[in-house]
């Protein structure tokens, strides 16, 4: 048969495979996501995520060398405060957890790259990202208590800060605020497009951020919208944000192709935990390859158009770009 164009010519062997590989990943574009538990000593195993942990402050440093033993150098925190209460006036606490927890991986490890999670859920009593109005988030009330809290996390000592709360114009509220107390220079990663969805659970599990009443439509984003998306993303660029984000991943793989076309900053993607506990529960009952499964759930966002991705699998992925596995 005479065919001019044999596109297997580029797929019989590993080495060809691997030099026309139009996807590539790298461990530098992986970042973790680390738990920190105020009240507690040690690290205490997250039932709803299985392998990830809450450190207490006197051990955080040993997730920060774990993640250095995989060659995974970057970190996102959360935080679980000893207090909570309407306001969430933990977050911004210069004796925080996150803030504590800031000071003691740079005392130790001062190149590691700690970015940190700014909202209010994982503070406040009832649960929600911000001050409440009665059982309304009151969005303006909200900035100040984000760009306090960002404030706090830059003067601790972070390299990057990521607004995950949703409230309209936070961004500029944050960036005016760092900007005025000498953080010209620290980048904002915006989660742009946070959808309300359910695959958020095992996280409010491991950060103790459920809501007490409701839920977070009112301020997350629709599951059905796509343009809104690009919205989101134009507005959060127009009021300083560096970095934008999709969250989650796998379902928003055309919203991450979308955003990344259409805007000329680094996308980052989340891996969020119902994915990493799917995956994770299908592995343990035999239905599927649990490192075949990561690898190309991960490659798939890479394809969809992010340049960064946090998630819980970080350390297994770095382990799997090194011996080649994928990359």
């Amino acid at each position: 048969m005479e065919l001019v164009h044999r596109p297997r010519r580029l797929r019989e062997g590993d080495a060809i495979r691997r030099m026309c590989r139009e996807t590539r990943l790298s461990a530098d574009s992986l970042i973790y996501p680390i738990f920190v538990e105020e009240t507690l000593s040690g690290k205490r195993p997250i039932s709803s995520l299985p392998g990830q942990y809450q450190y207490g402050l006197d051990c955080v440093t040993e997730a920060v060398e774990e993640c250095l033993a995989a060659d995974v150098t970057r970190c996102i925190l959360f935080g679980i405060p000893a207090h909570k209460d309407p306001l969430g006036s933990s977050a911004w606490d210069p004796d925080g957890v996150i803030q504590k927890a800031i000071r003691a991986i740079k005392a130790k490890f001062p190149s590691f790259y700690v970015v940190t999670d700014v909202c209010m859920c994982e503070y406040t009593d009832h649960g929600h990202c911000g001050a409440l109005c009665g059982h309304h988030v009151d969005n303006d009330k909200t900035l100040e208590l984000l760009a306090k809290t960002a404030l706090s996390h830059a003067q601790a000592g972070a390299d990057m800060v990521a607004p995950s709360d949703m409230m309209d114009g936070r961004i500029g509220a944050i960036r005016r605020t760092l900007d005025e107390n000498g953080f010209a220079d620290l980048p904002i990663m915006a989660y742009s497009a946070k959808y309300a969805s359910a695959f958020y659970g095992p996280f409010r599990c491991a950060a103790d951020s459920a809501p007490s009443f409701g839920d977070r439509s009112g301020y997350q984003m629709d599951p059905h919208n796509r343009r809104e998306a690009l919205k989101e993303c134009a507005l959060d660029a127009e009021e300083g944000a560096d970095i934008l984000m999709v969250k989650p991943a796998l379902s928003y793989l055309d919203v991450i192709r979308e955003c990344s076309d259409a805007f000329d900053l680094p996308m980052a993607a989340y891996s969020v935990s119902g994915e990493y506990a799917m995956i994770k529960a299908a592995a343990q009952a035999g239905f599927v390859d649990e490192h075949r499964i990561m690898c190309e759930s991960a490659l798939s966002v890479f394809r969809a158009g992010a340049s960064i991705l946090i998630t819980y699998y970080a350390k297994e992925l770095a382990a799997a770009i090194r011996k080649g596995e994928i990359g």
